[in-house]
């Protein structure tokens, strides 16, 4: 049976209340040549079994992550979460669970995201974390419009260090209000290049560490030189269990962090839904986008949770919200909960020395093959290589041969000029075996 909720009168009354006479007056704006005649090329009809039968002939085409020797990061990192973090988001009391609304009645949902805010204070080094945002991408974006509030200044200094991806997303983000961002070229190790940038309109300086090279830096220096011009230091994570290992951004003096926390209790998942973390210092607080649970007791001294600040514009009028966010990823901020609860601090710090070791091992095994440069002097669980060849042919070449060796960095920057350049990660899902695989078809391939 066909559903259709509007009569022939109903849509008319609709036209004629904003002013157009058909349906096809709504779509004046979009070019002929970009409009589709007639119907999309599948069947009109089929079966619940038939569809199912041509999408997974349709996804069998695919190399996923699980199936084959796997070194793929720049940004998405494959590891391994445990079946209880899925059986607990599945609780029927979790998964439909949503935006609290009306926070006075949304106990348990905002004891999780209290719980989660004060887990990403701690991993990032920062006073205070907001209740989540999108993704890291946007999280960035959001963290070099709050810097432009904070300092009343108009520019946002980039290091060439930063995913594209991620500047690609702030600069979308921040034009519309007239923020001015200068981006650094593209550089494995160069994060303090940003400081001769620093000028009297500077906002905030954005560093990437580990960056998308994989380069770990020490961004004090930076931090430094950015307070002393009045400027903000913004740093990017887009691997969260990197501060297991690594300092963190609070001790080096960032002022914002703009983190990914998808590494943790998120799987893969073709792209999203991810979580971002997003992270500040005190005195910043009521300039920080999103929203901020906080504990507290009721009228009979019973411990309580609530939406200690809202300023994101569901919340509060437009004019005065910091952000336009509209969601707290919910469930992968559970997702996350749930998975770093699991860990502790004493799992999480062997979570990632494991990470470096099978990073290490792979670094060694493609260093010793001629015509293999490794590029990023110090690294966490990724590395970037130069090959004798354009990386994207070499990454095809193994893709045929069931090997998904890293990614090309010239898919996310095209025209940066490092077309054979590949990013190498690994992590704890990496076997010795993959290494050895992947260290004897690299060797062929670039003979």
């Amino acid at each position: 049976m066909r559903y259709l909720p509007l009569t022939p009168d109903d849509r008319s009354a609709m036209l004629a209340a904003i002013g157009a006479k058909t349906i096809d007056d709504l779509f004046v704006d979009v070019p002929q040549a970009a409009r589709r005649e007639g119907f999309v090329d599948l069947p009109r009809v089929a079966g619940e079994l038939e569809v199912e039968r041509a999408l997974g002939a349709m996804a069998a085409k695919n190399a996923t992550a699980g199936t084959v020797p796997f070194f793929c990061g720049a940004g998405a990192y494959k590891h391994h979460v445990p079946a209880t973090v899925d059986h607990v988001i599945q609780r029927s009391e979790f998964l439909t669970s949503y935006t609290p609304y009306q926070p006075e009645i949304a106990q348990g949902t905002l004891q999780y995201l209290y719980e989660f805010q004060t887990q990403v204070a701690n991993l990032t080094g920062m006073p205070v974390a907001n209740a989540s945002l999108y993704d890291g991408s946007t999280a960035m974006a959001e963290g070099v419009l709050m810097a432009t509030r904070v300092t009343r200044r108009n520019k946002a200094v980039i290091s060439g260090g930063v995913h594209p991806h991620y500047v690609a997303a702030t600069e979308t983000v921040v034009h519309a209000v007239g923020v001015e961002t200068q981006v650094l070229p593209a550089a494995v190790d160069a994060e303090a290049d940003v400081i001769g940038q620093i000028g009297p309109d500077t906002a905030c300086v954005v560093v990437q560490t580990p960056n998308v090279f994989g380069t770990a830096t020490d961004v004090t220096k930076i931090a430094e030189a950015a307070h002393a011009a009045g400027a903000l230091l913004i740093v990017v994570v887009t691997e969260a269990v990197s501060m297991g290992l690594l300092k963190s951004p609070g001790e080096m003096g960032a002022d914002i962090v703009a983190a990914e926390g998808q590494s943790i209790g998120n799987a893969l998942n073709f792209g999203g839904p991810y979580v971002g973390l997003f992270a500040c210092r005190e005195k910043l607080i009521r300039q920080m986008p999103g929203r901020l649970c906080g504990e507290t007791v009721d009228a009979e001294g019973t411990r309580g949770f609530v939406l200690t600040l809202s300023t994101r514009e569901q919340h509060i009028r437009r004019d005065k919200a910091t952000s336009n966010i509209c969601t707290n990823s919910g469930l992968c901020t559970l997702a996350f909960t749930i998975h770093m609860s699991l860990l502790g601090e004493t799992g999480l710090r062997k979570l990632a020395l494991l990470n470096h070791e099978k990073a290490v091992a792979t670094r060694d095994a493609l260093a010793a093959i001629p015509g293999v440069e490794v590029l990023t002097p110090r690294f966490f669980n990724e590395f970037a290589v130069r090959l004798p060849r354009p990386a994207a042919e070499v990454v095809d070449e193994l893709a045929r041969h069931h090997l998904l060796a890293g990614v090309p960095y010239s898919r996310l920057a095209p025209g940066a000029g490092m077309d054979d350049v590949l990013l190498v990660a690994a992590t704890e899902t990496t076997l010795d075996g993959d290494i050895k695989i992947l260290a004897s078809a690299l060797a062929k391939v670039c003979a």
